[in-house]
């Protein structure tokens, strides 16, 4: 293998390990207090070495470090640890034991566990105050005993888990190994590539006389080229000086001591460690298990993994062998593979067949605008921007202008005019530049009869065809499809009367260009009447600008191509006062919110607050930065940037029940936990404009959720002092999302000052395009540009709630869920026969909601004496299995029977208490699962019968309620209930659908889990190069056939 291939080199380059466990240091990476304090760095000096091998943890271990000893009765006791010289036992001081008994031998040590993962963690009192990321536990003895230990920092805890690992791993031979293999691919590699530079800068091979200085930075930054020149050149001339070095040469050893320092990242090398097995790389079969349980990769074969390593591994030899080394993985880590983002979105992914009213619209308030409201200037660059960014509504705000040629400009205000025409040719030449989606012209028309003929001349010329003049179909309920109008502008506008036979006629001005002229005409209420020019009235179709009143009357009258606009003042009236009216009115009509004309300073409102209503187009200042264009243009990239976007569910189906303002879950919806560890940033900018620290950069993160108030959250991590080259914080959030399809995830670095923090960069996402495991986050300006290679390292994962409690108390919680589990309620309406209706679901109600969260909790449990933390999945459960069933002559003392549908575990002989309760576990949790996949069908199909029959009373059920003496209130109260009934039905038989599609993945992620883990009866894993798919495993066809769901 790899290792050995390279022990000469890595025996030529290194000291001798004995002497270089006893000579290395690293800080212990604690910090006193509390958020805001100084925190220590890996590389805080020259002379610090950076983590990178099992030689830097074992060293530090043998000096010692403080941790925190956790007891079940709440208790913290502080202890000095250390590994004794010998590698043999780990033993810690002052302790009341006698010596020999504080101290556990390495070969008794079963299994070392991360996270706050064992019964004494998750029953102690001080749960919540102690880090998951600082937490670990040594699991030693015959009976499973644990040691649980919290230490000052991740890193620290990170050193201790891997040392320990590997000194498990190999036990009496850890130092042969450590001695062979340290970071050898690495050494190999940078001599290869210090050696051709020697040759290109044509010294003829001589080594020994090194290389300029500006090679050395250059070939550093070829490598890694977020460092800055500056930087890199210092180090060198640090270590020149100390070693009293006059020229300014550099040899093969100086260049890779700085690149050691310079390009390694401590984080990457213990993620690498966790899944090679505590080798210094990863061979194909670890990468396999990488993608498959932390990346959510699908189908990953061994050929897989090599195209990967060849895509990423910098040496050949690593190539060669099928190896990625450290710099290998960080490449692959760094790559767009491993963007947040998910590339699926990229590309247009979303249902475009629906009615126009189903999506949210990318739209821009006075495009023509690049300033201010009152003084800015006119210009076309501002529709340039608009089309050129996704945008599919524009306003063309339109007045006489001189030479009886139309213009455009912001009425009453002393912005400049731009040529309507010149307009059109911009529009005419960008229009579907970005999206072929239909492009809505908002024409805000103020113009005369003269005039008027002239815009209709010029909108025929320029945009011509394009144009969609269809007459109106009547008695269509809903508008046309994106895709049915794609390539097509709408005008959206004043439109006269049906049946008007004269060439014009007055319509009332009831646009944002009326709202300003009565502020500027004070007292004068009444809206002014102007005269239409026919021709430019039948131009207008789809999108016919109508007077809104109040839902009553739109509910009542408005037809489905009427469009009202709504100031933002009265929009967020309706939004706070009357939100369920104004979810279910855009159900079927467009709205159209603009700024109050009091943002004279061309701010944006919040869009969520609009979106959460179904507000399809908030108009927004694309000319001003910040939080809330950061949404917005985050919002529409989630489906190819074509500036539409799907509405939620809830709020497109014709009955269902959703209040916008709501602080609960949603009925129907079931609730997805985000968890989000922030692990590092990398090549973090000064904050423009900053000077007063020089380059100096204290760098923090703040997490935040952006969706329905309920979802509204933000959580920071704490500052790491004087680092924005690789600041790692290490802290772990976790949010509870109940509209996850309304939700945004935004990352927001912040320089921590004492007088008002400097921002350095965002990045805004939603919720839906995150891809789990572990990301790279790149950092975005104020403006919304790229910041160069600055970027955060995260992991993102997205769970299922568990029934009842906090996360952190599943295994009580499951104990009391009989008790204390919530059922989805349905509502009495007051209607005898739909009341009678809606009670025959709650049996069926109860069955679904027990199938579902039995087979959930059984899950937890089953996670929990897997010692994964809670977002880990079933195949990261048996994985982590695998590390911990060996008995005493190596043979695991459990099997997987992989042969039947449901995988079964068997014991090989007699088992510890441990081990026997999870067996005892896994039988109950594939019983659970087995329910969900042999009885969800016939509860399924028992709930949509129900529903069916309920929905036959939809049409009458006003008449109904009041036949039985309903009245006023009482009646709309019975038509919400109705609503309310409805969502819980259908939400209640989605989640079942949901469940059964879980138990299915479930049930592969252990059949592969266990083949992986050489943990199946009967064989002995892949041997292979290929695998099946997923989607050939045994089927579900039982005593009751599964079938896949309407």
């Amino acid at each position: 293998m790899c290792q050995k291939k390279h022990s000469a080199a890595g025996d030529r380059s290194q000291p001798s390990c004995h002497k270089e466990l006893l000579e290395q240091e690293i800080p212990d990476g604690s910090r006193a207090g509390h958020e805001r304090k100084k925190t220590v760095s890996f590389s805080s000096s020259l002379s610090e070495r950076k983590i990178s091998s099992a030689a830097d943890c074992i060293s530090a271990m043998v000096r010692g470090t403080e941790l925190r000893k956790v007891r079940s009765n709440s208790r913290v006791y502080q202890r000095y640890y250390l590994l004794e010289s010998g590698l043999q036992a780990l033993r810690w001081e002052p302790s009341k034991k006698e010596s020999d008994k504080a101290r556990i031998a390495v070969s008794s040590i079963r299994e070392v566990r991360t996270g706050r993962n064992t019964e004494t963690f998750r029953t102690n009192g001080i749960y919540d105050q102690i880090s998951e990321d600082c937490a670990f536990s040594i699991i030693y003895g015959e009976t499973y005993e644990a040691l649980d230990l919290v230490a000052n920092s991740a890193e620290v805890a990170n050193v201790w888990v891997t040392g320990l690992r590997y000194l498990i791993l190999y036990g009496k031979h850890a130092m042969d190994m450590i001695a062979s293999s340290e970071d050898s691919l690495r050494l190999v590699w940078l001599a290869e590539m210090f050696s051709s530079k020697v040759v290109s800068n044509g010294l003829g091979g001589r080594e020994e006389e090194g290389i300029s200085l500006r090679s050395a930075v250059g070939l550093i930054k070829s490598v890694n080229p977020g460092v800055r020149s500056g930087k890199v050149e210092r180090r060198f001339k640090e270590l020149h000086r100390i070693k009293e070095k006059i020229e300014d040469r550099v040899t093969k050893e100086e260049f890779i001591e700085v690149f050691h320092e310079l390009c390694t990242r401590p984080e990457i090398y213990f993620l690498l460690v966790q899944f090679s097995s505590n080798k210094e790389f990863l061979d194909t079969k670890d990468l396999m298990k990488f993608l498959e349980a932390e990346q959510g990769v699908a189908q990953v074969t061994e050929d897989t993994s090599l195209e990967l390593i060849q895509s990423h591994e910098p040496s050949e030899e690593g190539r060669r062998q099928g190896c990625l080394s450290l710099d290998g993985f960080t490449s692959y880590l760094t790559s767009l593979e491993c963007h947040l983002f998910d590339p699926e979105h990229s590309q247009v992914c979303q249902d475009m067949s629906q009615p126009l009213s189903h999506y949210y619209i990318n739209s821009s308030h006075n495009t023509y605008l690049i300033e201010d409201q009152f003084r800015g200037p006119a210009d076309i660059t501002g529709y340039i921007r608009a089309l050129k960014m996704g945008c599919r509504c524009v306003e063309v705000d339109v007045w006489d202008g001189p030479d009886d040629e139309p213009v455009v400009y912001t009425g009453y205000t002393l912005t400049s005019p731009v040529l309507f025409r010149c307009v059109l040719d911009v529009i005419g030449c960008f229009s579907f530049a970005a999206s072929e989606c239909p492009l809505i012209l908002c024409l805000e028309n103020h113009c005369s009869p003269c005039q008027q003929r002239v815009m209709l001349q010029h909108l025929r010329r320029i945009l011509g065809e394009r144009l969609y003049t269809e007459p109106l179909r009547e008695g269509e309920g809903y508008l046309p499809s994106p895709h049915a109008l794609r390539g097509k502008i709408l005008l959206k506008g004043q439109k006269l009367k049906e049946g008007c036979g004269e060439t014009e006629g007055d319509v009332t001005d009831e646009d944002e260009g009326a709202e300003m002229c009565k502020r500027m005409k004070a007292g004068n209420s009444e809206s002014k009447r102007f005269q239409l020019l026919k021709e430019l009235s039948d131009l207008v179709t789809l999108c016919k600008s109508v007077r809104f009143t109040d839902f009553q009357k739109s509910f009542s009258t408005q037809k489905p191509w009427e469009f009202c606009s709504f100031n933002e003042t009265l929009a967020v009236r309706c939004a706070s006062e009357r939100p369920g009216d104004f979810v279910n009115y855009n159900k079927r009509f467009l709205s159209r919110v603009y700024p109050s004309p009091m943002r004279i300073d061309s701010s944006n409102m919040n869009p969520q607050d609009l979106w959460k209503c179904g507000c399809q187009i908030v108009a927004m200042n694309y000319q001003t930065p910040g939080l809330m264009m950061d949404l917005n243009i985050a919002w529409f990239r989630q489906n190819g940037n074509c500036g539409y976007v799907l509405r939620p569910t809830i709020m497109r189906q014709e009955v269902s029940y959703f209040s916008a303002n709501t602080r609960e879950s949603v009925p129907g919806v079931s609730p997805q936990l985000l968890h989000v560890k922030v692990i590092s940033g990398q090549n973090l900018p000064r904050p423009s404009g900053s000077g007063a620290k020089g380059d100096v950069v204290d760098p923090y993160v703040y997490v935040e959720i952006h969706g329905i108030p309920a979802d509204c959250a933000e959580r920071r991590t704490r500052t790491v002092v004087e680092n924005g080259d690789n600041p790692i914080f290490d802290e772990s959030f976790e949010f509870q999302i109940n509209l996850p399809e309304l939700a945004m995830v935004r990352f927001v670095v912040l320089d921590d000052e004492f007088i008002g923090d400097e921002f350095i960069g965002q990045y805004t996402i939603p919720l839906e395009c995150l891809q789990p495991g572990y990301r790279h986050v790149p950092l975005q300006s104020l403006t919304g540009e790229d910041l160069p290679y600055a970027r955060l390292f995260v992991h993102v994962a997205l769970t299922n709630r568990r029934g009842g409690g906090k996360s952190h108390k599943r295994g009580l919680s499951v104990r009391k869920a009989r008790r204390g589990r919530e059922y989805a309620a349905l509502r009495d309406l007051g209607v005898k026969a739909l009341d009678d209706v809606f009670k025959m679901a709650a049996p069926s109600l109860k069955e679904a909601t027990d199938m579902r969260e039995n087979m959930q909790n059984s899950v937890a449990v089953f996670r929990d004496l897997c010692g994964v933390s809670a977002v880990a999945n079933l195949m990261q459960c048996v994985l982590a299995l695998g590390a911990r069933v060996a008995g005493a002559d190596g043979a695991p003392l459990l099997l997987f029977e992989l042969k039947e549908q449901y995988p079964s575990m068997e014991s090989q002989g007699p088992l510890p208490d441990v081990l026997r309760r999870v067996v005892s576990t896994y039988e109950m949790m594939i019983q659970a699962s087995r329910a969900v996949i042999e009885l969800s069908d016939g509860v399924y199909d028992r709930i949509l019968q129900i529903q069916t029959t309920a929905m036959e009373f939809h049409e009458k059920l006003k008449p109904m309620a009041v036949k039985e003496g309903l009245k006023g209130r009482k009646v709309t109260r019975a038509v919400e209930s109705f609503s309310w009934n409805i969502t819980i039905l259908k939400g209640q038989a989605d989640l079942l659908k949901r469940a059964k599609t879980e138990v299915q993945e479930n049930i592969k992620q252990v059949y592969y889990a266990a083949l992986t883990s050489n943990l199946s009866k009967g064989g002995t894993g892949e041997t292979t190069h290929t695998r099946r798919s997923l989607d050939a495993l045994p089927s579900m066809s039982g005593t009751a056939p599964a079938r896949s769901f309407p």
